[in-house]
């Protein structure tokens, strides 16, 4: 009975897991500030980047731990099958044996049976020592601090990147949406313009020519209609993957790609402008930084080192084993009982102790030198970072300022081809113009959509790309943290 009760209480907590992470998965239609979010909150590599901070904080109340008293018990027990033979003068050692040693001089070494030892000794010590001065343990802390700064500024990289991924494969899905709108929107106009031609060529008004042309147009519209679902089904998929949400589950978008913000020039872009913005830029500091304090460290290598150290201990000897795990308190009123073997006698030290490092083959100093030149390849990297983030920027500029120019252009092509499009299909209504210019018109219409949203695609990823190489992604990437 207590086993159904158990097994019935563990089930109950499974489904109340497994429905806290049902509800975690939004089932409504999601914002790219949302799928960002999720992604944040989600994405594995952004995971590992978090559990690297949290190693980095340890490492830091690691290094501080070694500053603090360190306190270490031990106990032995050892037990001597043959002791160890005591070398002396005849004499002496007759003296303390008692043994009657014939034909040797007196002053003769002889080993013999050790008359201080028992086989069997315990001993039990508690050690208590702390640094007093140590200059390698306080640049050691300034490191360990340095090195949870670049846990952290890597993951803001990290997130930033997850950013990048996820904005670009929304818009993607986004403009795929609004494409597969235009081509049901093209597909309508055709179906309504075979129907009239249809009825034109019943009454006689129009050839059967001008029918199959028709019905060409409007067979490869719904041909392209289903190869590029296929595609929209792929993008999603991709932004699925971006975000860690679950293949298995569905995702719809919400929000219109024609309503998204795009600033009309990039020369905003330079007010207020640091290299400190960029996350890796940020990165190569905390590296310098950590090379920096590796120099220090080497040169720290040679300052003295105060420890001090009590120990307090136990010490016992047994003629046997069962003697020593026997533990009575000794008599102050017999002096044979407090000498007896089965008792544990207390001892205690202090020590303070003073190493200074002297010479070392000259080690320290070259040490010191591969430090200093590993610094200098940092600082090496730094400027090489800086002069390709400027370049970046001058690109990003560049491009983004281009296709927003391109977007004007094609917006009105756009424009010009709808209206084209619609004069030259009332013309062929009317009886004043043919079929193979309303196909025409409609040809130049798709590839004129086609054109519009590759422009429009090009200048929002223009756009993600100059927030990255400006680093105002890091604003919302610490927002959605």
């Amino acid at each position: 009975m207590k086993r159904y009760l158990l097994l019935l209480l563990l089930l109950s907590q499974i489904q109340e897991i497994a429905a806290q992470q049902q509800d975690s998965i939004s089932t409504g239609p999601l914002t790219l500030e949302e799928c960002i979010q999720y992604a944040l909150e989600n994405s594995l590599t952004i995971k590992n980047s978090s559990i690297d901070e949290n190693i980095a904080k340890a490492r830091v109340k690691e290094t501080r731990g070694i500053g603090l008293p360190q306190v270490d018990a031990n106990l032995s027990v050892q037990h001597n099958v043959k002791l160890q033979r005591f070398y002396n003068r005849a004499d002496v050692l007759g003296q303390f044996t008692g043994a009657t040693i014939e034909d040797l001089p007196s002053d003769a070494i002889v080993a013999g049976s050790n008359p201080f030892q028992l086989k069997s000794t315990g001993i039990g010590t508690l050690t208590v020592s702390q640094i007093l001065f140590n200059g390698s343990y306080l640049v050691g802390l300034r490191a360990a601090n340095a090195y949870k700064d670049l846990s952290v500024k890597a993951s803001r990289q990290t997130r930033e990147e997850v950013i990048v991924q996820v904005t670009k494969a929304y818009y993607t899905a986004l403009i795929n949406n609004e494409r597969m709108t235009l081509f049901d929107n093209n597909i309508g106009r055709v179906d309504s313009l075979l129907r009239t031609t249809r009825a034109l060529h019943e009454n006689g008004f129009a050839e059967s020519i001008d029918v199959d042309r028709i019905r060409v147009t409007l067979n490869n519209l719904k041909t392209e209609r289903e190869n590029f679902n296929n595609l929209q089904v792929l993008s999603i998929e991709l932004l699925k993957f971006q975000m860690n949400y679950p293949m298995d589950k569905d995702l719809e978008l919400e929000g219109d790609i024609n309503s998204i913000a795009i600033p009309e020039s990039s020369a905003a872009y330079d007010a207020e402008w640091d290299y400190s913005n960029r996350a890796d830029y940020q990165v190569l500091m905390a590296n310098r930084k950590m090379q920096m304090l590796n120099v220090k460290n080497n040169y720290a290598a040679g300052l003295p080192s105060l420890v001090a150290q009590y120990n307090y201990g136990y010490f016992t000897q047994s003629p046997d084993l069962a003697g020593v795990f026997r533990t009575e308190t000794p008599s102050s009123s017999s002096f044979n009982n407090m000498l007896g073997p089965d008792k544990w006698y207390s001892y205690s030290n202090f020590s303070v102790s003073l190493a200074i490092p002297i010479f070392s083959g000259l080690q320290r100093s070259y040490k010191v030198q591969q430090a200093k030149l590993e610094l200098k390849k940092v600082e090496n990297n730094l400027n090489s970072l800086k002069s390709g983030i400027d370049l970046e920027i001058k690109q990003s500029k560049t491009i983004y300022d281009n296709s927003l120019k391109t977007l004007v252009s094609q917006r009105e092509n756009l424009e010009l081809a709808e209206n084209v499009a619609r004069v030259t299909k009332i013309k062929y209504e009317e009886g004043v113009g043919s079929n193979i210019e309303v196909i025409d018109a409609e040809s130049a219409l798709k590839e004129t959509q086609i054109n519009y949203y590759n422009a429009l695609y090009d200048a929002l990823v223009a756009k993600v790309d100059l927030d990255k190489a400006y680093g105002k992604l890091n604003n919302l990437s610490s927002e959605t943290k």
